[in-house]
Formats: structure tokens, C-alpha cells, sequence
């Protein structure tokens, strides 16, 4: 069933109202199957994966061959792989594992929905297609009515852990909401209420309610996240917000600012934070200004790290999504774009004073070397906070800013290991360790007794990254010289329904091809046609 195809659906009993709060439901002995055609079917009675190679997902290497063994949507045994013995495992379906490997699902922390003119379906296979099996999608409103949908598998989604903002799902005032004294009721309220993650982008103003907020979620049992608004650094920077309690710092924000020699960044008199043109292009000139001081740079790479590491804050970096700032003409000409990027994200984000993150005009080669700069040092930054301790998760912020959501969940990670982090480090940031920070223990690992959130993949993620984009690798034969793309993620595990990604990504092309049909060209791409 598709999304369209339930808008009617009325969401109205208790337990959908609180879905999200509850943990993960086991689901051993599952009473129905669902059957999407050829784009997936499941959960199965008895699933089996023959022969594979597993990473685990929380770190190690990978192990194997083991045959595994799926009930429901419960990874319920693993053993070793032996084509001579007798008991084989026997399923209603079995997947082949010869020369695949296996690993979890990713859990994308941040992404975003847009609006209406950007379809679910095409969101949600895109995700599902490249690895991700629960998101945390940042316009809540978009999926209130398909939360309990998504429980139940009757439609084709990732899980669903939506962001929300201080004080949704109550309706207390706003004067009641700013109080401090108030914090633990408003908190308990939400939570009760079905809230799991909870946004404080709107209270770095204020660092006595952000404090109160951060620790009155995390009393009631949910989780915050702050995206530090550039605009009020002097209040709330990175160091403040992990010693006032946040869960998980995302972006890049109020890093550079905390190592500084005074409580502010060195703002243009022009500055203007509803200027996007020139907020991003200082957002990486405070980097400079923190790392071409021998002084600061140690502070930021050292003291700071260390800081962010004892008051237990998570990072969620985000670098996918900025990437274009360092080289606009190459995210222009990415080569997915024609065939997969739908035709309302390229419209929301061409050059636009008046739209968000359209920013990339009267965009110079300074301002590009100013992020290559940034990345360099905020990736050692990412590298020393990963080194002594600190939990590293992982989410993508897309769509969009020329970074198309599903390819930049691989991109992603491929950005963290520049942070000089090990490969088998940034798969456990986008697994295991977000499985925690969400407060999920049972996602994130191929171990019995695990949810089955899994990946089936042509060739070692460890390996290679780009073995989870759907169009593979290209690799050489060494006994015949000859050029061969691996297959991509063959098939993508969620909650043990078996999705088959060759198909979802058929119906992405469709979905684009149809956003494309009236396109014309336009400032990016009139030079070219």
C-alpha cells in the first residue's frame, strides 16, 4: 500500500498516540505478512540468510560465514555456516548469502520531509534503498497520521522518530513553556504524549530554560538535540550545551566559537543572520579564526574535546549536507541528479535570498577554500572527541542543499572517515551508536535476540562505502582484467520485511521522471542544454 493510497486513514487510538515513546516492538510470531508486489513481503514465520558474512555493527570486524535465522522481526539465532551439515536451517525464504555481507540498519538521526510537493514514497525508498532503517524526520507534521501505518508495516517507511520542538504535543502557553519551574511538567506532558526527541534549537537564547528543558527530557525519559543557532553563540555555544545537559549536539555549530579568546565571533559590521549568503560564509571564517591561533586551535582539539567528552554530550556532524559549500559546481553536476533527484528539490534549492539554503550565489573560491578549511579542522575536532571516548551518531540533514537524500546517507559516512576515524568506527556511529543515543539497545547489531533491521550487501561496507550506494562499485576482475559494478544493497531488512532495492530505486526513477516532465532549464543548468 502506498502512502497516497492511505491519506484517509484516521489516526485516533491511544496507542498510536503514543507509538513513539514505546520501545521497538518484538514480534516473534508474526500473525500477518505483508505483500508490497515486488518491492517487498515479510515478516516471514521462518526468514533465513545462508552464508554470509556478518558486521556486526558495534564496532568489530566482520565474522563468518554464519547462517541466520529471522522469526518474525527477531534475529533469534546465528550459527556457523557448514554446507555438509545435516540440520541446515530451512525458512519459508532464504537469501543466499554467498559472498554477500550483512550488517544493521543504518538509523539517519536528522533528515528532512519538506513539503507536500516532495513525495513520502520517493523519501522513503530512497532511504530505505541505501541502508537506512529508521529516520528522525525534522517536519513531524508530514507523518503524524502514518505513525501507527509504520509500526504495523503497512506501509513502506523506515522507522519513524520524529523531531519535535520544546513544548509540542502539549498546549500549554507560551509563558508557561518559558519558565523554568515548569520544565519537568511540560517534559513529562510530551513524553507521555509520544514525543522522543526533542529539539532546543529555539532556546540557545536563553541558557536557564535550555538547561531546565535538556534535563527535564532527559528525567522524563527522552532525549534532546540542539542545532546551535549562530545567532546566539554568545549564550549558548557547544561547551555550554553539553555542560547544561543536552543529548546531541548536530551540525557544526558552536565548536569553534567555545575555543575563542572571548564570548563572541568576530561578526562583520554587515552581518545580518537573516542573510544566509553571509551567515554560512562566517559560519566557516569562525573556524579560521579558531585554528590559525596556536592558542585556540590547542583549546578547540584539546580542552574542548575534552570537555564534550566528560559531560557525555553525543555529535552528530552532519557533513553530507554542507559539502557543496566546497565546491558548488561539483554538487551541480553530481551524476545522480537527472535520474534521481526529484525535480522539487532542485527548485527548492536553486539560488534564493528569500528561500533556506539556496545561499550559493556571489559564492567565491575564497569562500569555498574558508569550508575546506573548516571541514579539515572540524574533522580533527570529530577525530579527537572520537579518540578520547565520545559518542559519534550519525544523521545526514538532507534533503537537500545538492546533497540528494539517499546518497548522502553513504556520502555521510565517507565524510566522517576523513575525520581519520576507522571505517569500522563511522559504520558503529551510523548503527550501534545511534541505536543508543535514540535509546533503541535493540537495533543496531546483528546479535541473537536483536531486532532484524538488516542489510544484505554485495561486498564489505568496511571495505568500501560506496558498496552501499545502488549502483555499487566498480571494481576489476583480477584474473580477467575486466571492469564490473558490484550489485549495492540487494536487499534492505526492516523489521523483517525483506525489501528488494533494485525495484525501489525503479520506482524512484519513475517518481522523478514524472517531477521532471514540465522542467525547463534554469540558472544552473541553461549553460548546459
Amino acid at each position: 500500500m502506498k502512502l497516497r493510497d492511505i491519506a484517509f486513514i484516521i489516526v485516533f487510538s491511544l496507542s498510536i498516540v503514543f507509538s513513539q515513546y514505546e520501545k521497538v516492538e518484538f514480534k516473534p510470531n508474526p500473525s500477518k505478512q505483508v505483500d508490497f508486489g515486488d518491492l517487498g513481503a515479510g515478516p516471514y514465520k521462518n526468514l533465513v540468510i545462508r552464508n554470509a558474512m556478518v558486521l556486526p555493527g558495534h564496532g568489530g570486524p566482520a565474522t563468518g560465514p554464519y547462517d541466520i535465522l529471522v522469526t518474525g522481526n527477531v534475529i533469534s539465532k546465528l550459527q556457523r555456516h557448514d554446507p555438509n551439515k545435516p540440520g541446515r536451517m530451512k525458512g519459508d525464504r532464504v537469501i543466499e548469502g554467498d559472498n554477500l555481507f550483512v550488517m544493521p540498519g543504518m538509523l539517519n538521526l536528522h533528515l528532512h520531509l519538506r513539503n507536500k510537493k516532495l513525495p513520502l514514497d520517493y523519501i522513503f525508498y530512497m532511504q530505505l534503498a541505501t541502508g537506512v532503517t529508521s529516520i528522525g524526520p525534522a517536519e513531524e507534521r508530514r507523518v503524524q497520521n502514518i505513525l501507527g501505518a509504520e509500526r504495523n508495516n503497512e506501509i513502506i517507511s523506515p522507522r519513524l522518530f520524529p523531531l519535535y520542538g520544546w513544548g509540542s504535543k502539549t498546549e500549554f502557553k507560551e509563558d508557561f513553556l518559558m519558565d523554568p519551574k515548569n520544565a519537568d511538567q511540560v517534559a513529562k506532558k510530551m513524553i507521555r504524549n509520544g514525543v522522543r526527541q526533542v529539539y532546543l534549537n529555539n532556546l540557545c537564547w536563553n541558557p536557564t530554560m535550555f538547561g531546565a528543558a535538556a534535563k527535564a527530557i532527559e528525567k522524563a525519559g527522552g532525549i534532546t538535540a540542539v542545532h546551535i543557532q549562530p545567532s546566539s553563540t554568545s549564550q549558548v555555544n557547544a561547551l555550554d550545551a553539553a555542560r547544561l545537559g543536552v543529548t546531541m549536539i548536530v551540525h557544526h555549530y558552536g565548536y569553534a566559537e567555545s575555543a575563542l579568546n572571548r564570548q563572541v565571533m568576530n561578526y562583520p559590521v554587515d552581518y545580518n543572520y537573516l542573510d544566509e549568503n553571509i551567515r554560512f560564509r562566517e559560519a566557516a571564517q569562525v573556524w579560521i579564526e579558531a585554528g590559525e591561533n596556536p592558542e585556540t586551535r590547542h583549546r578547540l582539539l584539546n580542552d574542548i574535546a575534552d570537555s564534550l567528552v566528560h559531560y557525555g554530550v553525543t555529535m552528530q556532524p552532519n557533513r553530507a549536507t554542507y559539502e557543496a559549500n566546497r565546491d558548488i559546481v561539483r554538487a551541480h553536476g553530481l551524476p545522480w541528479h537527472e535520474k534521481y533527484t526529484h525535480q522539487a528539490l532542485w527548485e527548492m534549492h536553486l539560488p534564493d535570498p528569500d528561500a533556506h539554503a539556496s545561499f550559493q550565489y556571489n559564492w567565491t573560491s575564497l569562500d569555498e577554500y574558508r569550508w575546506h578549511y573548516m571541514y579539515d579542522l572540524w574533522g580533527d575536532l570529530i577525530y579527537e572527541f572520537n579518540k578520547r571516548g565520545g559518542r559519534v551518531a550519525y544523521g545526514t540533514d538532507d534533503n537537500y542543499q545538492w546533497s540528494t537524500g539517499g546518497f548522502g546517507n553513504i556520502r555521510e559516512l565517507q565524510l566522517v572517515l576523513e575525520s581519520g576515524m576507522h571505517p569500522l568506527e563511522v559504520l558503529r556511529s551510523a548503527t550501534y551508536n545511534s541505536a543508543q543515543t535514540i535509546l533503541e539497545p535493540k537495533l543496531g547489531m546483528i546479535q541473537k535476540g536483536y531486532i532484524a533491521d538488516i542489510l544484505v550487501v554485495d561486498g564489505s561496507p568496511a571495505e568500501n562505502f560506496r558498496y552501499l550506494y545502488p549502483f555499487g562499485a566498480i571494481n576489476m576482475d583480477p584474473k580477467t582484467e575486466k571492469m564490473y559494478r558490484t550489485k549495492g544493497i540487494l536487499h534492505t531488512i526492516k523489521d523483517g520485511v525483506v525489501f528488494e532495492n533494485a525495484n525501489l530505486m525503479r520506482e524512484v526513477e519513475r517518481i522523478v521522471k514524472e517531477s521532471k516532465k514540465n522542467a525547463g532549464p534554469d540558472i544552473v543548468t541553461e549553460p548546459f542544454k
